[in-house]
């Protein structure tokens, strides 16, 4: 029956809060082990990470093959798949983009190193991001999105693109990396997504972006308008109540556009489950996650890490 409302809770529109939607987020390889707590009848679906790597592997070769079989696991269980198409990544060894990227000139390496990773409690320098910059580059990440609609627009139930939050070393970068263009190339991206994908949901995440604080370049303002413009979703990969960083920069941008996006999704991830309300000096609780998220930030799915304590009882259960 959950299911059967999901439709109408997120395109309620027009002002009245509802109750977001819980999503688990996992990786393909673990998605069977969690058969269990998808049988809940709470849970309506599952939001996956898919590495441009295994996705594409090499120029114009795909292997959606995993897809296909999430897919099939899915519908057994009567769940939603939400995919990201993963194009960055958070340690020194994840250089996850087909190899032709790496060595090929015309990419310029293909990935650059990320200085610092805004948001994560991972050490400097301990990530990669493709070089969107690049227009050779950004034309074969829309190669995949468009390879990825053709099979998969209106079967998935949504896709979305990763973090906006990249930090790159600005004095010793040899990309041609600059703020403007990596904004003008994510954008582009989106919309190619959006073109790819007319059928099933297209969202950005959006938490920060280079060079900006406090909108100072209008990138986030921007992003906005271009969202409700083109009927585009938008989220982020962590929901933290009132954490002053993203009230910086995304979650107001979030309440002033609530109920005029197209859809609102964001996550409660590992390094989320660290943070405590300052007030109670305890992690914070579901009930607190959710009522920020439906309350200020207008989420209409909340993509939970199945390690979220209120998904205990049902993990014990599973282990028997």
């Amino acid at each position: 029956m959950l299911l059967s409302l999901i439709g109408a809770v997120i395109l309620c529109g027009s002002g009245q809060a509802s109750p977001p939607v819980n999503f688990l987020y996992t990786g393909s390889e673990d998605l069977a082990g969690i058969g269990k707590l998808l049988e809940r009848a709470d849970i309506a679906g599952v939001q996956i990470v898919y590495n441009w790597k295994d996705l594409e592997t090499g120029k114009d070769q795909y292997d959606f093959s995993q897809i296909e079989k999430d897919l099939e696991f899915l519908g057994r269980l009567d769940k939603k798949l939400f995919m990201q198409v993963q194009d960055r990544f958070f340690s020194p060894e994840a250089r996850n983009v087909p190899r032709y990227l790496l060595e090929e000139p015309a990419f310029g390496g293909g990935l650059a190193p990320q200085a610092d990773n805004p948001g994560e409690d991972l050490p400097a320098g301990s990530g990669w991001v493709a070089q969107q910059w690049n227009p050779e580059v950004r034309l074969r990440y829309q190669k995949l999105l468009q390879a990825l609609g053709k099979q998969f627009d209106g079967r998935v139930y949504g896709v979305n693109l990763p973090e906006t939050s990249a930090d790159l070393d600005l004095k010793n970068d040899k990309t041609g990396f600059s703020c403007d263009k990596y904004f003008s190339a994510e954008l582009e991206n989106l919309k190619a997504a959006k073109k790819a994908f007319k059928k099933s949901y297209v969202v950005q995440y959006v938490n920060f972006w280079p060079c900006e604080w406090e909108n100072d370049h209008n990138y986030m303002g921007r992003t906005f308008e271009f969202a409700v413009k083109n009927n585009i979703g938008l989220g982020g990969p962590d929901i933290v109540p009132g954490k002053k960083a993203q009230m910086k920069n995304s979650y107001p941008f979030f309440n002033r556009y609530k109920n005029k996006l197209r859809l609102v999704a964001m996550a409660v991830q590992e390094p989320t489950l660290t943070y405590t309300n300052p007030k109670t000096k305890k992690p914070f609780t579901k009930e607190e996650f959710s009522e920020f998220a439906e309350n200020y930030l207008g989420v209409k799915i909340i993509f939970w890490s199945t390690a979220s304590p209120w998904l205990a009882v049902t993990k014990e259960a599973a282990g028997r």
